[in-house]
């Protein structure tokens, strides 16, 4: 059934990305008075196909709908003689540069637009989200050096020499705003609520860009989620947390006197005490015979195991967590939804261009990149949360087309306003020769990094 959900919603995102994505070409296209041959959704073999009778455009829906098309007039590809002189002023190549140049940036600027009202549309309905409250960071990360002791509620930014303070109204909203001055590379100011009231937590994030963002940049910055619930949802026949009385229900309060109320904090704190016995706080939940509410110490020794994914010997306690953090109902007026729409889908496409950046120089990791077989894992995953997580999905995805489009490899949309700019400047078109040997080395370009994000997807199966 997963399987199923995962492809339903891939085909559904691709789909809708690909045909946004043409329509933007289609659309500037007829603007500009250029004839429209085909309309495809797809390559191969047609399923669907029918004629406009007043544009005389072929819509076609094909056999693989992993891309598409828009075929226009042009005598560099029917020839000079095939045209009739009626139709030559609506060829793609007798067009002036700039209205070519508007032709072709309308698919990518198409998928910034998408996102915009995707992005839009989650802020303007509003969506819950974790509450920007964080657990105890662990020891010596920039949070914990930063003066963070757990518990706190993050309710502003303050980046750089400025100063105005940015709200943060959500866990998501904290990220972004710290993903941002990290690769700004700039020192921030933490505006952070607590029993005593507001303070201010100042931190250092130049140097941090520099490092591979394969892990959360909120977990190495020693960000959790906090303040809710970290209870036991069940436990392992012969584990060690069955051995030491722990059962279904039982919350967590605190490990070796540290308070804690994260998964994660918690799971990593077990697996690095590996045959260390740990004792933990523990408000029993009223089952298994146990006294609801009452607060007991329990001492375990997690059991040496090795972990499949990394081959590593970490320790293992066998109960299988639950955590309940606080969470906000974020929701804007429509101007601003638009207008916060606009800054994310800003925001992410800087992001994505950053990190090719780095992925080029060496900076970033080559992992980073995904191919189909990750996208469809996340539609499916994004689709099962529920209409809002699908939307952002869909409005990530598109921007990440757009960038990609825009990138200036031949055979690429970004290759082809390359070609027109250089025509603009000099007044020659860059000549046929050129142009093909340029489009051989973008086809390289882009079986390359279709390759590794293909054994990126591989190797993520497989935990290579």
């Amino acid at each position: 059934m997963n399987l199923l959900i995962e492809l339903l919603a891939f085909a559904v995102a691709i789909g809708v990305l690909v045909v946004v994505h043409e329509y933007g070409h289609y659309s500037v296209a007829r603007l500009c008075g250029v004839k429209v041959l085909r309309f495809s959704i797809g390559f191969g073999k047609p399923l669907l196909q029918w004629v406009s009778p007043k544009t005389g455009t072929e819509w076609t829906v094909a056999a693989l709908p992993l891309g598409g098309y828009v075929k226009m007039l042009d005598e560099r590809e029917t020839g000079t003689g095939s045209i009739p002189a009626a139709d030559l002023p609506h060829a793609f190549n007798r067009q002036s540069v700039w209205r070519r140049f508007a032709i072709v940036a309308a698919g990518p600027v198409a998928n910034f637009l998408l996102a915009i009202v995707l992005f839009a549309l989650v802020f303007a309905t509003g969506v819950s989200e974790p509450a920007a409250v964080i657990a105890t960071p662990a020891p010596n990360t920039p949070a914990a050096q930063a003066g963070f002791e757990g518990g706190e509620t993050i309710v502003g930014v303050r980046t750089g020499h400025s100063d105005e303070t940015e709200p943060v109204r959500s866990w998501s909203d904290l990220r972004w705003k710290l993903l941002g001055a990290t690769f700004d590379q700039q020192r921030v100011v933490l505006a952070a609520k607590d029993a005593h009231g507001i303070s201010d937590f100042p931190m250092d994030l130049r140097g941090l860009a520099e490092k591979d963002v394969d892990d959360d940049l909120m977990a190495r910055l020693g960000f959790e989620p906090g303040g809710g619930k970290l209870t036991v949802a069940g436990v392992q026949a012969g584990s060690a947390a069955q051995q030491a009385g722990l059962v279904a229900g039982d919350r967590l309060r605190a490990i070796n006197g540290t308070p804690t109320d994260n998964a994660a904090a918690f799971i990593s704190y077990v697996k690095s005490h590996a045959g260390v016995p740990v004792t933990l706080q523990v408000e029993r939940g009223g089952r298994g015979g146990h006294t609801a509410g009452a607060l007991e110490q329990i001492t375990l020794v997690p059991q040496l195991q090795r972990d499949a994914a990394t081959g590593q010997q970490i320790g293992r306690i066998g109960a299988e967590l639950a955590t309940q953090v606080p969470s906000i109902d974020v929701r804007y007026g429509p101007i601003e939804s638009l207008r916060l729409g606009a800054r994310r889908t800003w925001d992410l496409a800087v992001y994505s261009v950053r990190m090719f950046g780095r992925m080029i120089v060496g900076e970033a990791s080559l992992k980073n990149l995904s191919g189909p077989v990750t996208i469809a894992d996340y539609a499916g995953k994004s689709a099962r949360l529920g209409p809002a997580a699908f939307l952002s999905f869909l409005a990530l995805v598109s921007i990440s087309l757009g960038v990609l489009n825009l990138l200036p490899i031949p055979v690429l949309d970004g290759g082809h306003l390359l070609y027109y700019l250089v025509e603009a400047v000099t007044g020659k078109v860059v000549s046929d020769r050129w142009q093909l040997v340029f489009q051989r080395a973008g086809l390289a370009c882009i079986v390359a990094l279709s390759a590794i994000a293909l054994f990126n997807d591989l190797a993520r199966l497989i935990h290579f």
